[in-house]
């Protein structure tokens, strides 16, 4: 990966907003800025579900071809919305990136692997699309928090999965160049395990919707939706932050897919927010903002290919 000169001005926001169980409409979207370009409700997939769609937003005068972001918003795979791109609110756009934010079908229209399909239905829309928006094929970055943290890595993770890969523009990658994941589930099984997250592994929680039943009834596809499964030494290079307090989604979640890219030699980043919980201010502490700023001038400029 080729290092950039890119600089983030994230403030103060707090990220509780993308926690898993975010309510709907609990927090209303946050306005671009005024010097941005709005595409909003962009098609991925032509006459499909309302939520395969995207908004993508440009600065007006950076130079073309643009760096992406591309947000994925969390909400517990149930609930979230694209119109709460957190990354459009922290100057990404001031300082010369395109912010995609990618909505997907949630649990109550399809099981997965509907949401891993539909997001990188949408990678695969952006990189075909790329010289119509002056965008940069080469230079894509995934984001995202919570149940948006587990899509992106799996982004990362489960590129060369071809059974993921359907719909519109085939043979386009859906590689990214760098995940930013942000307390996401990484290992199912090992999640419902833990000592106080058990509800997880009941009928009804996000995860058994997620899956069409229990991760004790449905072990292959639990598997199937976990991360972990997929690592491999060529993956892109990973920055996590999680809290170690989290209530939703242990620490855990975060330590064992960090260890396992580590073990491969994929460029892994870990780092637990003593005391924080499933979102909350730590997450747009100066700290962690350095954290995210100092990856994306390692990743997110000069690109590599997204093929293996």
């Amino acid at each position: 990966m080729i290092p950039i000169s890119v600089r983030i001005l994230l403030g103060a926001a707090t990220l509780a907003s993308a926690a898993v169980a975010q309510p709907k409409g609990k927090q209303p979207p946050p306005g671009p800025p005024p010097d941005a370009i709005v595409h909003r409700d962009l098609r991925y997939v032509e006459n499909g579900h309302e939520r395969q769609a995207l908004d993508l937003y440009l600065p007006k005068t950076a130079p073309r071809p643009l760096p992406v972001i591309v947000w994925v918003h969390g909400g517990g795979w149930q609930n979230g919305s694209k119109a709460n791109a957190l990354p459009v609110r922290h100057g990404l756009l001031a300082k010369g990136y395109a912010v995609a934010s990618l909505g997907y079908r949630l649990t109550d229209a399809a099981a997965f692997p509907a949401q891993i399909q539909d997001v990188k239905a949408g990678i695969r829309w952006l990189r075909a699309h790329a010289s119509e928006y002056g965008l940069d094929p080469n230079r894509l970055v995934a984001w995202g928090s919570s149940a948006g943290g587990h899509l992106v890595a799996m982004l990362g993770t489960a590129g060369d999965v071809a059974s993921f890969d359907v719909g519109p523009h085939p043979g386009v990658s859906s590689r990214v160049q760098g995940v930013i994941d942000f307390f996401g589930p990484s290992d199912l099984a090992r999640f419902v395990r833990t000592p106080g997250y058990e509800s997880h592994g009941r009928p009804g929680s996000p995860e058994a919707k997620l899956i069409g039943g229990t991760v004790a009834e449905k072990s292959a596809e639990a598997a199937a939706a976990s991360p972990v499964t997929y690592v491999t030494r060529d993956d892109a290079p990973f920055l996590i932050l999680h809290g170690s307090a989290d209530p939703t989604v242990p620490v855990n979640q975060s330590e064992v897919l960090h260890a396992a890219l580590v073990k491969v030699g994929v460029p892994s980043e870990l780092h637990v927010l003593p005391g924080a919980k499933h979102g909350g201010p730590e997450f747009s502490s100066p700290e962690a903002v350095g954290w995210v700023e100092q990856f994306l001038q390692k990743i997110a400029k000069g690109g590599n290919p997204p093929s293996r």
